[in-house]
């Protein structure tokens, strides 16, 4: 009995030691919850100091106000490379000669001019911007919209444009015999001076204003561009025009377009000696270009501080049941 062996029992033993872990997949682990760490602290930084940013931001409105909203390779080295400078100048050319045209033919009439602006801005929009008037280039130049080299070349071909379509008038005018005098604007005097630029000057910054809040459609819908910009234009003739006949008795008509003033033959063509001659050409200057030029960059600083200080704007804060968010829109 002593001799007799154990019996098996058939169980084998499960109390099998546990596998080593593979050094390799240890430091690969460690490695990978190190790296999430990083980039969990990377974004919570990140995060804080968009935060920080998004604070300062709210707190002055007017940080990179001046900042360049142009091409910054841009200049006078750069800007003739390629042939779009030329469609642009052609198109302001083009543009500035319809509506002086418009304006030698069909005067200040604001249904008849509005429709007929409408088609000019429409079709040249695409092309060069539609400015088409001085005062809109300078606003534009001011608030660095535009190049100082691209803005100069801009006023010349409206320039241009002006004389190309009184040209064309007065061979039309003068081909058919016709008598009529083609308007003229009223002679600026010392003592209608200051009522005549302060009318200019406030037509002008309502024209700046609006064509610069217009701009935003500029890409989107050149109607819609059109139907704003012709329409402050048509606002500030007929505010300057009742101005003018019911505050100061003048029936003088206002241009708001220093090209086309100058085609309207502002400068004096007579007078008692030279000095009297270059005082009066100095005085129609500065009402019909010097001050409306001045309200061209005025009225476009006056839309970027109100838009800088509107932020996001007014419907930002419009939130409907199917949006889920609380206070600002994200919609």
């Amino acid at each position: 009995m002593a001799n007799q062996k154990p019996k098996k029992s058939g169980k084998k033993d499960n109390s099998q030691p546990e596998p080593k872990k593979d050094l390799n997949e240890t430091v690969k682990a460690k490695e990978t919850k190190d790296t999430k760490e990083a980039k969990e602290s990377t974004t919570t930084a990140a995060a804080t100091v968009g935060a920080k940013e998004s604070v300062a931001a709210s707190t002055n409105p007017f940080k990179g106000f001046f900042a360049r909203k142009y091409g910054e390779n841009e200049n006078i080295l750069t800007i003739f490379k390629t042939p779009r400078i030329w469609g642009a100048l052609l198109g302001e050319m083009l543009g500035t000669m319809l509506l002086v045209m418009l304006l030698l033919t069909l005067g200040i009439q604001p249904m008849y001019l509005w429709m007929g602006l409408i088609c000019i801005y429409a079709v040249i929009v695409g092309i060069s911007g539609a400015n088409l008037n001085p005062l809109v280039t300078a606003g534009m130049m001011a608030t660095r919209r535009m190049s100082a080299i691209r803005g100069v070349l801009y006023m010349l071909a409206q320039l241009l444009g002006a004389w190309v379509g009184l040209l064309l008038v007065n061979a039309f005018r003068l081909g058919s015999g016709s008598a009529s005098e083609l308007p003229m604007m009223t002679e600026v005097t010392g003592e209608t001076f200051w009522a005549v630029a302060l009318v200019e000057l406030l037509g002008a910054v309502v024209i700046a204003f609006c064509f610069a809040r217009a701009l935003k459609y500029a890409k989107k819908s050149a109607l819609t561009f059109s139907w704003i910009v012709t329409s402050a234009i048509v606002l500030a003739i007929i505010f300057a025009t009742v101005l003018a006949q019911g505050f100061f008795s003048m029936s003088s008509s206002f241009m708001l377009n220093p090209v086309a003033a100058l085609m309207y033959q502002i400068l004096p063509t007579a007078a008692d000696n030279f000095g009297e001659l270059a005082q009066l050409a100095g005085l129609a200057v500065a009402a019909y270009v010097i001050f409306p030029v001045i309200g061209g960059i005025v009225g476009f600083y006056l839309s970027d501080v109100m838009t800088r200080l509107a932020g996001e704007g007014y419907f930002s804060y419009d939130c409907d049941t199917d949006c889920g968010c609380n206070g600002v829109c994200k919609k």
